[in-house]
């Protein structure tokens, strides 16, 4: 009996050692950070366009009943209820299926990777934004080929779209300024010192957002989780207020019940599920694993999952009301605008 007090008391001070979250607004934050992104913001509204519009909602919301939900869930309570992460968790659960949690820390560890790279992108256009004259919005610059044409000044946008030739002013200050792109594999290229400064200092910035565990980083998701609704929303106004938003937000809805038929649409749907919910990888074994053992994970979970679908939604609303404007400025098919836009929208979204 003693003995067995003692073990409960050493099972006790791992986990005050191991720390909790502070409140619990500091994991709901934490969980919506991690699973709202690109994926919400841009993936699912080019979904719904790729795969017929508001029928796509179909098989969306299936998987999101059958496998988002169910997994989301199950992922939390692991970590809730073990106390542990990702990889130790299996230890406790089934010692045979520790590769489970290996995989996913692979898995994450090239998402990872990848998201610090788009960052550091995101802090250099940041930085090139302050510049009176936007690099990206005219073919005056020095890396401007003769084949550049200035997207904002054509009123007519189908005079070059057909031209192969013919590049935009924001491709060529992608392509030719921020990745110097060779025109090979057999050319390495050199190495691009403004961008790797802008890796480093992301590098830091996301060292000091966990150096100190639980309690360094559930101060920070109060900025991290919040601060990209508060864009959302001002796009979403802004955008909703601009002229042929309408005929946006109708194409963007329009449903096509014969695509329903294409069992690609529902493979999409199911992988734009596991990557939006970020299911399958161990995270929300991580952030779950900081809860106390008697929190109503069930609760929580059904919020977060419906926080994460909303937000997909309504990320759609924002993206395709700039997009009906674009088309009704340039006289084209919103189709039109749609494929060409799928690489410098967020810059129309800003500059309006």
């Amino acid at each position: 009996m003693l003995n067995k007090k003692r073990a409960t008391n050493n099972k006790q001070a791992e986990v005050e050692d191991r720390g909790h979250w502070g409140s619990k607004v500091e994991f709901l934050l934490a969980v919506a950070g991690n699973v709202v992104g690109l994926g919400n913001v841009w993936r699912f509204p080019y979904l719904c366009y790729k795969n017929g519009g508001g029928a796509f909602l179909v098989p969306y919301l299936v998987f999101v009943a059958t496998c988002g939900v169910p997994l989301f869930l199950l992922e939390t309570t692991i970590g809730q209820y073990t106390q542990e992460g990702g990889i130790t968790c299996w230890r406790k659960l089934c010692p045979l299926a520790e590769g489970i949690g290996h995989g996913g820390q692979l898995i994450l560890f090239y998402s990872c990777m990848t998201y610090i790279i788009i960052l550091s992108w995101s802090l250099f256009y940041l930085a090139f934004s302050f510049s009176s004259q936007l690099p990206w919005a005219s073919c005056s610059n020095y890396w401007n080929t003769d084949n550049c044409v200035d997207f904002s000044a054509r009123s007519n946008t189908s005079e070059w779209i057909n031209q192969t030739n013919s590049t935009s002013a924001a491709t060529e200050f992608w392509e030719r300024r921020v990745l110097a792109i060779s025109a090979g594999i057999e050319e390495i290229g050199s190495i691009r010192w403004d961008v790797l400064l802008c890796l480093i200092v992301m590098w830091i910035i996301c060292y000091f957002c966990i150096w100190k565990g639980v309690k360094s980083t559930g101060k920070v998701v109060y900025f991290t989780a919040t601060f990209p609704y508060v864009m959302m929303l001002i796009l979403l106004i802004r955008g909703l207020s601009l002229p042929g938003a309408l005929q946006g937000v109708v194409f963007y809805l329009l449903p096509e019940p014969s695509r329903l038929t294409d069992p690609q649409v529902w493979m999409e749907a199911g992988a734009q599920i596991f990557f939006s919910f970020s299911v399958g990888v161990g995270s929300l074994t991580v952030l779950g694993s900081y809860n106390n053992y008697n929190n109503n994970c069930y609760k929580d979970s059904l919020w977060l999952c419906l926080l994460n679908s909303v937000t997909s939604v309504v990320a759609g609303f924002a993206v395709f009301s700039v997009l009906g404007f674009m088309a009704q400025e340039q006289g084209v098919h919103i189709d039109e605008v749609a494929e060409s836009a799928q690489y410098h929208l967020f810059n129309h979204m800003v500059c309006g």
